[in-house]
Parts: structure tokens; C-alpha cells; sequence
């Protein structure tokens, strides 16, 4: 695949020492260096109930983003459908398509971006139906196109406020289900191959041979998200790898996401089973030196048959986090268009 575009996922994780705040504050001093460096969009995340990420509430962030930058798509990766009305999510990404015209990504997710227990406090009516979100998509280009017009409630409400443009909408999945949604809807594709590194690929190929054009999308569009850590000092990658080794291992045996270090890992003792589970979810990230990783993104993207793929980057240290984007934008030799 030539021409591959670079995106940034990112869900403002808390570092080891550092406040909530200042993760928020990293979050838009990695927006503007990404504008700067020809990314192409940076989408934000929606978690709840864990205080290792501190993107809870991505259309308020994005509305801020957007101002602090120029050139990137800004969007939700994603809002979680099921702790929101659709009326709302409506409202809140028509506003930031005013604010914003031809910037705004509303990606969207079927699952709730934390556990059933603070899920039925946002949405006490959520019955995780997948029916539910069906009806919240086709709720959706009502609103957007304003064309309610069947029942006595729905052709009486329209979400405000009423604009001429439609935010690109893209669905957000990690099994693959939501490839058949998208194609019916005629949105944008993302997959999750971060959290699910089995599938994705059969997953997109499924969504282009579906697709049925919209008023929004005439042809298919996907990308794929991943982990991604580049640098040029060996040691600092090896060091990467460990921590999300034992990361993801932490989470896996529900001990929750805790910021680490390397030097809270670097003695760990692992079981046959946890190997195997290492090996497992090496699938879920890439890592290595600057050309190892332009191989390895190359031939992940090649995977997909996606021109476009997604960074999600957690490091120890900030600056190592600003310097694998860094990294990779020269790669890639991605820069303003």
C-alpha cells in the first residue's frame, strides 16, 4: 500500500506521577504537534470508571482540539452509543460541525466503554440490545438530514442546531459485527485491531463487498487502529514492550489498568500461561526502530487493504510519546497537504 496516511487514537492516558489534568493537557500538546506534522485526523476516546484514562467526554474535548489546531479531522474514537441518546449525540457533533465545518468525526461504538455497573448509571435504561443501536443509527440520519417524518413524537423533534453539513460518521468495532452496519448505513469502517488482533482484515473485506452507498459516503472507507511505539534507542523499545506485556496481562486478570513503569515490571516472573497470553497479545502492537516500524505498519495496512492507520502510542515518558509520532511522520514522509 503506498501513500499511507497516519491518524492518532488517542484516550489521554494517566502516566505514573502525573495528574489527570496535566493527561488532558498532554492530549492537546499532542494534537498541535500531530496538526504540525501532517496527521490526518486524531480521534479521542470515551472511557468510564478508570482512573488510568482520562478521556471521558470526547465531544467536549474535540470542541477544544479543533481549536487548537488547523489542519487534523477531529473526532470520537468513540462515543459509545449506549450511554447516549441519539438526540444528543446528534446535537453535540451538529454544534461542533457548525463550529467546525468539514473537521468533525463522529465515530461510534456498540459497547459502553466500561463496566455494566457505571454503564446502567449513565443510560439506566440500557438494555444492551443490539436492536437498540440499530434504531439509535437510523434515529441518526434523521436527525442529520432532518428527514423525520413518521410517528407523532419524531417528526415533531429536530436536533438544533440545523446546518447544511453532516459530520463523516464511522463505526468502531473489535469483532467485526459492526462491519455489516456500517455497510448497510453507508458510514466509515474502523477496526479495533489494538484490542482484537484476530479478523479484522476479513472484517473490512466483508464491509467493502456490503457497502451500500449514502447521502454521506458514496464509497467505502476504512482504517485500522493499533498500538505503536518507535524510537530509535533499542533499549527504550524492549522497555516499552515489557510494560504493555505486563499491562495487558494486569488487565486481562482484573487487576484494572494501573500506570507503570519499567522498573515495576522489570522482575515480573511469568507462568506458561502468561507467555502464551504475551505472546497472544503481541498481535495487538507494533514496536521497534524507525524502519522496522515502516515495515511493520506497511504490512499491516497491506493486511487491511486500508490506506489509513490509526497510532495509539502509551510511553513512560511524554517526550517519547511526541518523539514515535515524530518518528513515524518522517517514515512516512507524511506532511501538509
Amino acid at each position: 500500500m503506498n501513500n499511507i496516511k497516519l491518524s492518532v487514537l488517542d484516550q489521554s492516558p494517566v502516566r505514573k506521577g502525573v495528574s489527570a489534568s496535566q493527561a488532558v493537557q498532554e492530549t492537546v500538546e499532542l494534537a498541535r504537534l500531530t496538526d504540525q506534522l501532517g496527521y490526518t485526523r486524531f480521534w479521542v476516546s470515551e472511557h468510564h470508571n478508570t482512573g488510568s484514562l482520562a478521556g471521558s467526554t470526547p465531544e467536549v474535548l474535540i470542541a477544544h482540539l479543533a481549536g487548537q489546531t488547523q489542519h487534523l479531522r477531529l473526532g470520537s474514537g468513540g462515543v459509545m452509543m449506549p450511554n447516549h441518546s441519539a438526540l444528543k449525540v446528534a446535537e453535540n457533533f451538529r454544534m461542533l460541525e457548525a463550529m467546525f465545518p468539514g473537521r468533525i468525526d463522529l465515530g461510534m461504538g456498540r459497547a459502553p466503554g466500561t463496566d455494566r455497573l457505571t454503564a446502567s448509571v449513565l443510560n439506566p435504561s440500557n438494555q444492551f440490545r443490539e436492536q437498540d443501536f440499530v434504531e439509535q443509527l437510523m434515529d441518526l440520519q434523521n436527525y442529520f438530514h432532518d428527514t423525520a417524518e413518521t410517528g407523532p413524537v419524531a417528526a415533531k423533534i429536530r436536533a438544533i442546531p440545523m446546518i447544511d453539513t453532516v459530520p463523516a460518521q464511522w463505526l468502531l468495532s473489535s469483532s467485526g459485527q459492526s462491519s455489516l452496519f456500517a455497510a448497510h448505513f453507508g458510514m466509515g469502517f474502523s477496526f479495533a485491531h489494538f484490542i482484537n488482533p484476530v479478523g479484522g482484515a476479513q472484517a473490512v473485506e466483508l464491509y467493502r463487498a456490503r457497502f451500500t452507498p449514502s447521502a454521506d459516503l458514496a464509497a467505502p472507507e476504512a482504517n485500522v487502529a493499533i498500538f505503536a511505539f518507535c524510537s530509535e534507542d533499542e533499549e527504550k523499545v524492549m522497555q516499552h514492550q515489557a510494560v504493555m506485556d505486563h499491562r495487558f496481562l494486569q488487565f486481562e486478570k482484573g487487576g484494572g489498568i494501573v500506570p507503570l513503569s519499567y522498573e515495576d515490571v522489570k522482575d515480573a516472573q511469568y507462568t506458561a500461561q502468561d507467555q502464551e497470553r504475551i505472546r497472544m497479545n503481541r498481535r495487538r502492537m507494533i514496536v521497534g526502530t524507525p524502519e522496522d516500524m515502516k515495515a511493520k505498519v506497511t504490512s499491516l495496512a497491506n493486511t487491511y487493504n486500508v490506506d489509513e492507520v490509526m497510532l495509539v502510542t502509551i510511553a513512560e515518558d511524554f517526550n517519547d510519546r511526541l518523539n514515535s509520532y515524530k518518528l513515524m511522520a518522517d517514515q512516512f514522509q507524511i506532511s501538509l497537504q
